[in-house]
């Protein structure tokens, strides 16, 4: 192998879905460009359709097969099963069954689930060709304000870790990777829950991660869990660590938490990829140094991949003039070779497309999708009225947020409040909007949990005319104390669609969830609370593991667990 084609098995950038001439939206270069450089790893945003993402891997895969070495793609991708939809951390469903976010998963708390789940993932994402996930997000919760805490298992380092090692063993199909395989990169080490005032490190006013409560090694729990597993890659986070024994430099620039920490501590030696845009955008403690400067710190901690990135010349010129030595490329492109080896892609790389297109979201998985959206929906107030769940079909409801003509299969729709029996609410978790339109900044949902004066103003107008129900999306734990104060019935989901909501408020199913996480009672209580403790904010609207149920009306409460109480 040339220096060329080692190098570029150490960049993983961002690939356009389409024609190999065209870029895209935070695709600055086209896949022909990114292939000229030898770039082998690919991971992918956005699809319209099972045959695109099915054909684009194989039209890749064959230009790759040109080079006489032959050095197949593999693919990646974020989590795309769900409702979100953010090109820094997780993708819409599109083509692929549906199903709540992880917090959702959380909020069942079954590992037989998660497996099942996992192993759909891994289905369909093999038919198409992507053969590595970028996933799961094993950071723990513990600040109610970070925009990332969808995608994780909730505020519980046990139910993480036991969540955690599930879905790693159905997404690789055991805890070896093989020809089946989709390997998972688990993230983001060593655990990103822990920011400063629950900002994120995408960007430099949230680059600091703090831990007043001395819980560093709390975070640390699943990814030791996933670590003893079989876990098969690593992604260190853009946070640098503030006021611990660590250098205060990025996870990613990190030699003690790499090297000395997930290597030689955890006994770790599978693949180290860094978040992306490390050098270029996020070169977070480190900002005073060069791209090269940046670059070998990287590779002295202990990297082996650089997530998002596509300075390959500036690596080979870095080896060429002896700044970093050819063996230290060598150990990174043995890891990263033997992953492409296992997944079996030397031997076949390529899809059947209409194999492919019959395989992914399949009737079956999304009724799993729709099943699981139900399940993992919480109960959280439940009062005696004309709204008391479940509802009676036929009733005269007034909605918002809510498709008609699905609510028109249970219920009456009327135009107006006054003409309702009932009214029927959805709303998402609130967050600040910042960055300019059609930045990354937009995309995360950031900043205070508290609902406008407006929204609750227009609340109160509506339990005015008849009783309300509210159903909130629960991306983050929102201040809801002012919801259930006007709300005859609230309802909690993490992820579902309007028919699944419908079929609960309607006695098709039941809730069976619990809160993956505390619902704080007010700002001032988060703002009060330590980012690196669990379970911290002071008198909790309602508590983990809260959840109500529709036969009883009793209380179902998973208990707090005993060392996370103080």
């Amino acid at each position: 192998m040339t220096i060329d084609d080692k190098v570029g098995l150490m960049y993983q950038p961002i690939a356009h879905v389409g024609d190999l001439d065209a870029s895209a939206a935070f695709v600055p270069l086209t896949n022909r460009q990114l292939l000229s450089r030898r770039i082998s790893h690919f991971n992918i945003l956005w699809t319209t359709s099972t045959r695109q993402v099915a054909e684009w891997n194989n039209a890749i895969q064959s230009t790759l097969r040109e080079h006489p070495l032959g050095i197949p793609a593999t693919i990646s991708s974020d989590p795309r099963h769900a409702f979100s939809n953010n090109p820094g951390a997780a993708l819409m469903a599109g083509p692929f069954s549906q199903w709540p976010e992880p917090l959702g998963m959380a909020a069942i708390g079954s590992e037989d689930l998660v497996r099942r789940w996992a192993e759909v993932i891994r289905q369909e994402y093999v038919a198409v060709g992507i053969r590595a996930a970028l996933h799961p997000q094993i950071d723990l919760a513990t600040d109610p304000r970070w925009a990332r805490m969808s995608a994780t298992f909730g505020e519980d380092a046990a139910t993480t870790s036991r969540l955690g090692i599930a879905y790693v063993l159905g997404l690789q199909g055991g805890s070896e990777v093989g020809r089946e395989s989709v390997s998972v990169m688990a993230k983001h080490f060593p655990g990103g829950g822990a920011q400063k005032d629950g900002e994120d490190p995408h960007f430099s006013y949230g680059r600091q991660q703090v831990y007043p409560g001395g819980n560093f090694d709390l975070h640390l729990e699943p990814f030791r869990a996933v670590i003893d597993a079989g876990v098969s890659q690593i992604m260190p986070y853009y946070g640098m660590p503030v006021g611990t024994p660590y250098e205060e430099v990025a996870f990613g620039f990190n030699r003690q938490v790499i090297t000395g920490l997930l290597r030689e501590q955890l006994g770790f030696d599978g693949i180290v990829c860094t978040d992306w845009g490390i050098l270029t955008e996020r070169p977070w403690g480190v900002e005073h140094l060069s791209v090269e400067e940046r670059i070998i710190k990287a590779l002295d901690a202990g990297v082996d991949q650089f997530g998002g990135e596509t300075s390959t010349d500036v690596l080979i010129r870095l080896v060429s003039s002896g700044r970093v030595a050819e063996s230290r490329i060598d150990t990174s492109a043995r890891r990263l070779l033997r992953e492409k080896f296992r997944l079996g892609l030397f031997d076949d790389p390529f899809v059947d497309v209409e194999a492919a297109i019959l395989a992914v979201g399949t009737e079956y998985a999304k009724e799993e999708g729709r099943k699981a959206q139900g399940a993992a929906q919480v109960l959280l107030k439940n009062s005696d009225s004309a709204a008391h769940l479940p509802l009676e079909r036929g009733l005269h409801v007034y909605a918002e947020g809510v498709d008609g003509d699905v609510l028109a299969e249970w219920a009456t729709v009327v135009a107006t409040p006054d003409a309702a029996d009932v009214i029927i609410v959805r709303l998402t978790a609130p967050w600040e909007s910042r960055g300019e339109p059609g930045t990354l900044e937009t995309f995360f949902h950031a900043g205070s949990l508290e609902f406008p004066e407006n929204q609750l103003t227009h609340l109160r107008e509506l339990a005015a005319s008849a009783p309300l129900i509210v159903d909130i999306y629960l991306d983050r734990p929102a201040i809801i104390a002012p919801v259930t104060a006007i709300a005859s019935a609230v309802i909690a989901n993490f992820g579902s669609a309007d028919s699944v909501l419908l079929s609960t408020l309607f006695g098709d199913v039941a809730p069976e969830g619990t809160l993956p996480f505390d619902i704080p009672s007010s700002m001032e209580s988060v703002r009060e609370s330590r980012p690196d403790t669990p379970f911290d904010t002071a008198n909790p609207t309602f508590r983990f593991g809260f959840g109500l149920e529709y036969d009883t009306g009793r209380i179902v409460t998973v208990a707090l667990p005993d060392a996370n109480n103080e």
